[in-house]
């Protein structure tokens, strides 16, 4: 048992400790108002990562300063005392470096919270980082021209190989790739020549196979440069990052570089920012799903899983979630592997296996900084899976990814990382599993010819979904086909938008957890609930005109009742 005393002790020195940090707080509130500053209660205000690293450790601790929050060129800066040299001498060097700075009045202990946040970051994380800045006036020059991947394959070809610097190159793939929307660059090496390839809506498609290999080996050099990866290095994989400033925006690139047969060959993952800043809607969720996601974020703790295969759109989606909660009031952190894109007023994290922060030791650390919501990259371990649980059932409203091929082979994975039975039903709030389909062009898609037969299997099709689905938007359906267009690349499809099925947690799923958690067990459940499953709103998707039965059975397989129809 525990002592009586020292348990009172204890509570006395915790009371102390916040009357202390509470009159730490009102006095340099005082000290705003006296210098005519804004104050930052650091205990409350998101720290952002990017923004410390801006700073060294020693001249932070030194000036007692804190860079929190970077947009653009502006940051904003927490002193404990503007009037002090060295926070003075901070200042005009950052606006020597063309920092926009404001400053902010915050506690000493306020700012002693925001230095533990220096173990997060990569003694090397300034040196990663390049910026690529093309021209305004040239990026919509090219942009103008380079609409399909036939332009984009004319551009290179005018390129006097014999001459061009890479940087030429690099310019017009990039511009190519920004406006086609592509999500990837893929530049492979040959025996004779390179290839270089873009991935659009989920599919590669070749732009350019002619490449010489010695300009293959300078634009693999220009790449590595821009990403701090080590030039002299050619037999081992190496991984990096830059930025492309494009307009107001800035456009992140991660590299993945591997060594190949004939020369090294590069990814490069395109993650602009203006991908994950659409809204709950936009997604592709139907009315009575979102009635569910409302229900589920709105909940003060739970966890919510997101699963599915790389590339399915998860981060998408929980990014979606975070936007529609977030809120001054609430502290939301992440822990993710990594970070790619960035999000207004949340405190985002990077694991960091060099400097162990993983996502357990992350996580660990995290729910001691009083988070309101965390985002957890992806449950890989039991050690993970435990704390996010328990987080889950103390107060905090957790949010990962798992992978599995359904929402229901979310609970099974769990007890195949070894978590008990008896943990998951009490904190697992929602499962939702998803794909996404290619969606067709709106500028050329055509109608096509539903058949009595297969209109007859469509009737059945309705009839059997849930009462929440509101099938009175379906009485009048149509079915459209790909056809393609100059808008479109002649593909027929122009963009994605997901499909998914979503499973609540409850009473019911927590029995069946307990007594029974096979899939077949839980199968029987959602069928019982009435899920709607991820094949079933890809077919309502395609009654709705967005996509196609083709489409749908290509992320989902094939449509049973389908069989046999022409």
């Amino acid at each position: 048992m525990d002592d009586p005393q020292k348990t009172a002790a204890g509570d006395l020195q915790d009371k102390l400790a916040r009357l202390r940090r509470e009159g730490e707080e009102r006095a340099a509130e005082q000290l705003a108002k006296k210098l005519g500053l804004p104050y930052a209660d650091l205990s409350k205000t998101p720290v952002s990562i990017d923004a410390l690293r801006i700073i060294p450790e020693a001249d932070a601790k030194g000036a007692k300063i804190a860079a929190i929050a970077l947009k653009a060129r502006k940051v904003a800066l927490a002193v404990s005392d503007p009037q002090l040299l060295a926070a003075q001498k901070a200042v005009k060097d950052l606006e020597a470096k063309k920092y926009e700075v404001k400053v902010f009045v915050a506690s000493l202990s306020g700012l002693a919270q925001a230095w533990t946040l220096y173990k997060f970051i990569k003694p090397e994380a300034e040196e990663i980082t390049g910026k690529v800045k093309i021209e305004e006036s040239r990026l919509e020059e090219l942009s103008k021209r380079l609409t399909n991947f036939s332009a984009v394959q004319e551009e290179i070809k005018k390129v006097d190989f014999a001459k061009a610097s890479p940087v030429t190159l690099m310019e017009i793939v990039l511009a190519g790739a920004l406006s086609i929307r592509a999500s990837d660059i893929h530049i492979e090496a040959g025996e004779k020549k390179a290839k270089i390839r873009l991935r659009v809506d989920g599919l590669l498609h070749d732009v350019f196979d002619d490449l010489p290999l010695p300009n293959h080996v300078s634009l693999v050099t220009r790449i590595k440069l821009l990403s701090g990866l080590k030039l002299n290095i050619r037999d081992i994989a190496q991984d990096g990052r830059f930025a492309i400033n494009v307009g107001k925006k800035e456009v992140e690139i991660r590299v993945s570089l591997i060594p190949a047969e004939f020369g090294e060959t590069i990814v490069m993952r395109i993650l602009d920012p203006e991908a994950t800043s659409i809204g709950l809607v936009k997604l592709g969720l139907r009315e009575d799903d979102l009635v569910i996601v409302h229900r589920q974020i709105s909940r003060p703790n739970g966890l919510i899983l997101n699963t599915g295969p790389t590339g399915s759109g998860k981060t998408t989606t929980l990014y979606a979630f975070l936007r529609e909660v977030n809120d001054p009031e609430i502290k939301i952190i992440t822990l993710e592997d990594p970070i790619e894109y960035r999000l207004e007023g949340v405190e985002q994290t990077q694991v960091n296996k060099e400097a162990g922060y993983t996502f357990a030791n992350g996580l660990r650390a995290i729910v001691r900084q009083d988070p309101d919501i965390i985002l957890v990259g992806e449950i890989r371990d039991l050690e993970t899976a435990d704390i996010a649980l328990q987080a889950a059932l103390t107060g905090h409203l957790v949010l990962s990814t798992l992978h599995t091929n359904d929402a229901i082979g979310a609970v099974p994975r769990l007890i195949n990382l070894g978590v008990r039975a008896v943990s998951i039903g009490p904190a697992l709030s929602l499962v939702i599993a998803q794909r996404l389909v290619r969606r067709l062009c709106p500028d050329c898609k055509k109608q096509a010819d539903t058949p009595p037969e297969l209109r007859a299997k469509i009737k059945k099709f309705l009839d059997g979904l849930p009462q929440r689905v509101d099938k009175s938007k379906f009485a009048n359906y149509k079915i459209y086909e790909a056809v393609g267009c100059a808008k479109c690349n002649n593909l027929g499809y122009k963009g994605r938008v997901g499909i998914y099925e979503f499973l609540e947690g409850g009473l019911d799923l927590e029995e069946i957890i307990l007594k029974d958690a096979s899939e077949l067990a839980l199968k029987a459940l959602s069928e019982k609930r009435g899920m709607v499953t991820m094949q079933e709103d890809g077919v309502l998707k395609t009654l709705s005109g967005e996509t196609t039965f083709k489409e749908v059975e290509s992320a989902t397989g094939e449509i049973e009742w389908l069989k046999g129809t022409s």
